[in-house]
């Protein structure tokens, strides 16, 4: 009793933060204050948006366009008015929130949908010494575990494979990589010929939380002219049809018009590139005739591996749009498609719309076979797993408080049970890795890439902050002068952005300082010159496989297992990991978007280099010792890393 009481009184002093108000951040904060924790901060880029009514219960429809962390916040007090909640309509990733600001919580939790906010929270937390609670789900499988800095792997610690959950605003605005295009052309095929879903939108995102950093601004685009929320809008479905079908007047809007509208959210390509809409009448006017689509052609390969031009696929794309509106109109009035990839006109209008999205976005086009391989399914958000994830979040925080750090575990939930009969499946942490490159003593890698044919914005955007998670970099030549090649003061070296790294005397075997002081993170890159990386590739990861997630380690099972955070569990787990569902794409429409912001986020940090006091002495430093900080996280593992929130 007298245990209670203790625990108690700390829930009701103790103050937390929140990090993702969406599916699972909506049921831990419901959780949070009916288990009588009294201070919680929460914050999240994201405003509410109609597809997510039918899963984040403390939102209503009158709610639509505005803060979720503010009307989480209001909603979470219903059910404890003396609790003290402070919300932030803000990425996590802002330099506002430095490490003095984790250091004032005793834990912090997360409920977000992306690996970059997910990296940078991690650091945070880890430069902070502060205990972290990971979540993700997917569908009906979900994940917790627990970090701590010195104790446990933290969440970098494991190789990751390609993340497969993207926010419905990468989607929708600022596709990045093929598979971006690939997902949206899935989605357009049930817009115009399947059953349609507010979730699978396609037109360009006006509420795009990065498009419009104020708060206001963001609320006002997504809002519509009734009190209510209620958006109203003609489906796609509806113009669609409104047209016949018409294969032109459908590219033009989708290629032409849409990107067009794209343009005019300036604030998105003040870092990259902008996209070049394509107009029907310049694009179908080629200066030869290449072969029909997909016929086969001597000396080119199979026809399902050959990579059409622009115009090819224009025309790929009005046979497709022609021969599925014959197939809506034979089945008659208010008939659906299912989209199948061995449905050849089916898959020739993805392959298409697809392509032709990569070509605006200046990306290189897929084959037909590549675009088939990649187009795998989509896992829906279920609020269920969300609800038992964030169950599992509140109760392995309470071992935290309690004191009790050594018995908390990894707890994997599974869609069906194992052969122990468990849906949940709990497993030891594991301790920090040595040759993590985050939490080791002197974090280390090696990068593989062509000095020659590398730019410093690519190593800047690609390597240091896509790959290895930076917000705001510092990069310094070890070459006995201390050459700054990359400075995140503002015009210091943009100037070196175009310029090759060889033109920087860097050369095989040069090392480079990288450093992030928003995360108080040092990482130092040796470079291996080579001219042999496959195509497309601009660099690899030594010791790293791209794309595959690392080797099962041998099972950690518990004697006295813990399920539902109860140690009196009688059976010891049989397996440390969640099923493998490595065909799955899982699309995440803008919930928990923190990462979407990112590259706001990194133009707020620029010519902001923040001191951290030290916790003992009080006295600043640029940078504080990394020696002691081999830490924290079990991350993920096999698919299960991102077991990453679709909410």
């Amino acid at each position: 009793m007298a245990a209670a009481c203790k625990l108690a009184d700390c829930l009701s002093t103790s103050k937390v933060l929140v990090v993702g108000a969406g599916g699972i951040g909506c049921e831990l904060l419901k959780n949070l204050v009916l288990t009588g924790f009294k201070n919680i901060e929460v914050i999240d880029l994201d405003t509410i948006d109609v597809s997510n009514l039918n899963r984040q219960f403390l939102f209503q429809k009158k709610h639509v366009g505005k803060s979720k962390a503010q009307v989480a916040k209001e909603s979470a007090l219903q059910f404890c008015p003396s609790a003290n909640i402070t919300a932030y309509h803000d990425s996590i990733m802002n330099p506002d929130y430095n490490v003095e600001f984790f250091r004032k919580f005793v834990l912090v939790m997360n409920a977000l949908d992306n690996r970059a906010a997910r990296n940078h929270v991690n650091r945070m937390c880890l430069a902070a010494d502060i205990p972290l609670i990971e979540s993700g789900t997917a569908g009906y499988l979900g994940q917790v575990t627990v970090i701590k800095k010195g104790m446990t792997e933290c969440y970098e610690c494991q190789p990751k494979p390609t993340q497969k959950t993207f926010p419905g605003c990468t989607i929708r605005n600022t596709p990045s990589e093929p598979i971006h295009c690939i997902v949206w052309a899935k989605y357009l095929f049930n817009q115009l010929f399947g059953e349609e879903d507010a979730d699978q939108e396609v037109s360009p995102d006006t509420a795009d939380p990065e498009a419009a950093w104020n708060p206001e601004e963001t609320a006002a685009r997504a809002t519509a002219s009734e009190k209510d929320g209620d958006i109203k809008r003609i489906s796609t479905k509806e113009w669609a049809r409104s047209t016949g079908y018409d294969p032109i007047k459908l590219f033009n809007k989708l290629f032409k018009d849409d990107i067009m509208y794209l343009l005019t959210m300036d604030k998105l390509w003040k870092k990259r590139k902008a996209p070049i809409p394509l107009d029907w009448q310049h694009s179908v006017s080629p200066l030869s005739t290449p072969p029909p689509p997909f016929t086969e052609t001597p000396g080119l390969g199979l026809k399902d591996q050959q990579v059409l031009g622009v115009w090819g696929y224009c025309k790929l794309f009005q046979q497709s749009v022609e021969t599925l509106r014959s197939q809506l109109q034979e089945k008659g009035e208010g008939a659906e498609l299912v989209w199948d990839k061995d449905d050849p006109p089916a898959m020739d209008f993805v392959t298409s719309a697809a392509n032709l999205r990569m070509h605006i976005f200046s990306m290189n086009m897929k084959s037909r076979f590549d675009v088939k391989s990649m187009a795998g399914n989509i896992i829906p958000a279920i609020a269920t797993t969300n609800a038992v994830i964030a169950g599992l979040i509140v109760l392995e925080g309470l071992k935290i408080l309690s004191g009790e750090l050594e018995s908390c575990r990894t707890i994997f939930l599974n869609k069906c049970p194992n052969l122990r009969k468990k849906l949940l499946v709990p497993c030891v942490l594991d301790p920090p890795s040595a040759n993590c490159y985050v939490c080791a003593s002197k974090p280390e890698v090696t990068v593989k890439l062509n000095v020659h044919k590398t730019a410093v914005l690519t190593l800047q955007d690609r390597i240091l902050k896509e790959r290895f998670g930076m917000v705001a970099p510092d990069v310094q030549i070890e070459d006995g002068k201390g050459t700054i090649l990359i400075s995140s003061e503002e015009g210091e070296t943009e100037a070196n952005n175009s310029k090759f790294l060889g033109d920087f005397g860097i050369r095989n075997g040069s090392r480079l300082q990288a450093d992030d002081f928003l995360q108080d993170y040092t990482l130092l890159i040796t470079v291996l010159h080579t001219e042999e990386l496959e195509r497309d590739v601009e660099f690899e990861v030594v010791g790293e496989a791209p794309d595959k997630a690392p080797p099962p380690q041998s099972n950690k099972e518990e004697v006295n297992s813990i399920t539902n955070g109860n140690k009196d569990s009688a059976q010891p787990s049989t397996s440390s990991k969640a099923p493998s569902e490595d065909d799955d794409i899982m699309i995440v429409d803008s919930d928990e978007d923190e990462g979407a912001s990112s590259s706001a986020a990194v133009a707020a940090a620029v010519g902001t280099k923040r001191k951290h006091s030290d916790a003992g002495t009080g006295e600043t430093s640029t940078k504080r010792p990394r020696t002691d900080q081999s830490s924290a996280a079990a991350a993920p593992t096999d698919d299960d890393d991102d077991i990453i929130a679709l909410d």
